[in-house]
Order: structure tokens, then C-alpha cells, then sequence
């Protein structure tokens, strides 16, 4: 019984976290004019949701399980892409930061900060 209510209450727990993270999801859909979605397992860490905006806006969020970020990314109701290449990716916007930021990693380039 005290298993049950234990399973019972991480189940809360995920439902509550997917929840919020499906109302960041949204509220990203919402400021760049409609979203699509990638879910990456990431190991021990969880799964990594990367959201690309209709205007080429992108970020991510970390989920803690990539059940709890593929429920969240359905509850947002975006849609989901099982890679990030292709058309998909393509709609990415960089800008300067981002290539300024990858060049000073990969190049030796300057740093950012």
C-alpha cells in the first residue's frame, strides 16, 4: 500500500512538472507566432525539448525524464519532429551572438562574456 501511494504521488509529481513545462512551451508558441518541437534524450539528466519559433526564434527547456517532456510537448500541442534536421532545423535563426559564441568555442575566436 505505502508503495501504491509512493508511485502515486511521483505520478503527481510528473503530471505537475509536464504541466509547466507544457505553459513555458506555450507561452514560446505564443511570443514567436507557433512552435514545433524536438526531444532529445539526454542521459541521467533527462530530455532536452529544443523549440523552433514560425519567426526562427529558438530555445530549449530540460525535462527530467523524456516521458515527462514528451507528455509536456503533447499537452502544448506543438508539433513534434523526431529529429532535428531538414526543413526542421533550416528554420532556425542565428545571429550574430550565436556565431560569435560558436566560433569563439570551436575556433578560437573571441569570447562572449
Amino acid at each position: 500500500m505505502a508503495e501504491t501511494q509512493v508511485d502515486e504521488k511521483q505520478a503527481a509529481k510528473a503530471e505537475r512538472r509536464a504541466a509547466r513545462l507544457a505553459k513555458q512551451i506555450g507561452h514560446f508558441a505564443k511570443e514567436h507566432g507557433g512552435a514545433e518541437g524536438q526531444v532529445a534524450y539526454i542521459g541521467q539528466r533527462g530530455a532536452r525539448i529544443v523549440l523552433v519559433g514560425e519567426d526562427g526564434g529558438w530555445g530549449d527547456l530540460v525535462a527530467p525524464s523524456h516521458a515527462i517532456a514528451l507528455s509536456a510537448v503533447e499537452k502544448a500541442g506543438i508539433t513534434l519532429h523526431e529529429d532535428f534536421d531538414g526543413e526542421f532545423a533550416a528554420k532556425v535563426k542565428t545571429g550574430r551572438y550565436e556565431w560569435s559564441r560558436m566560433a569563439g568555442i570551436q575556433l578560437g575566436g573571441p569570447k562572449n562574456g
